[in-house]
């Protein structure tokens, strides 16, 4: 007779005696599979053999395997986005202190829409004059600073900004707010006094700043060295400065 594997579908030929009135079980030498031949069996009429019941066992092992790790990885999957969403999450409501501790994620913040406020002050109860010293123009800004924070914060510097009608800095003038800390909720209040303002200043904005970032103030009385020669002082006249 001819047998075929119905695994890889060699075929060999084979004794009929050799198969028994009850039949055997054949094994390919190709591909190793076994499988059941009937005394009867023919081309075409050999049947697989049933699996062997530690073959069954190995199967069930083997996708019980495979179905843990398809669910370790999907539990995997869902432990890590849940983790990227809470730091997203935290990211999007700590904002303030996130550009607090690293101000450069600002304008990513702010690229993104969402509004940030580093200091956790905002401005309140704003008011802005313009006046004249004999001659010279003066513009007061004082106001209150809220702290918005949840937490006792140090006050840092405000920065007034004159700027004219094409939006172009004309003069500045930083002050300081009074006290220099305040807890969750407290107000603190500000005066910066601009003296001769420019007259084409068109619009006044207010900003905080770093201390760090404020200018020193020059030294009163103090001279600029230049490399042009001193005026002669019987032609020139130096006004002493009225209080």
């Amino acid at each position: 007779m001819i047998l075929t594997c119905p695994s890889c579908e060699t075929q060999y030929f084979a004794d009929d005696s050799t198969i028994g009135e009850s039949g055997r079980t054949v094994k390919c030498a190709t591909c190793g599979h076994s499988w059941f031949v009937r005394p009867e069996g023919v081309a075409g009429h050999e049947h697989a053999a049933a699996p062997a019941a530690h073959e069954i066992y190995r199967e069930r092992v083997r996708e019980q395997r495979r179905r843990k790790s398809r669910f370790a990885a999907l539990v995997s999957w869902i432990v890590t986005a849940a983790v990227f969403f809470t730091l997203g999450l935290a990211a999007i409501i700590f904002r303030n202190d996130v550009v607090k501790f690293w101000p450069e994620s600002a304008t990513a913040y702010k690229r993104a829409g969402f509004s940030v406020n580093r200091f956790g002050l905002e401005f309140d109860n704003i008011e802005r004059s313009r006046t004249f010293n004999d001659t010279i123009p003066v513009v007061t800004v004082s106001g209150k600073a809220v702290n918005v924070a949840r937490s006792t914060v140090e006050t840092p510097a405000v920065r007034v900004s004159l700027m004219d009608e094409r939006g172009k800095q004309v003069a500045q003038k930083f002050g300081t707010i009074t006290p220099s800390e305040l807890d969750a909720g407290d107000t603190g209040t500000f005066r910066i006094v601009l003296e001769q303002a420019p007259m084409e200043s068109f619009e006044i904005e207010l900003s905080f700043v770093d201390r760090d970032d404020v200018p020193p103030e020059p030294e009163p009385g103090a001279e600029t060295v230049t490399d042009e020669p001193a005026p002669d002082t019987a032609d020139s006249e130096t006004e002493s400065p009225t209080e």
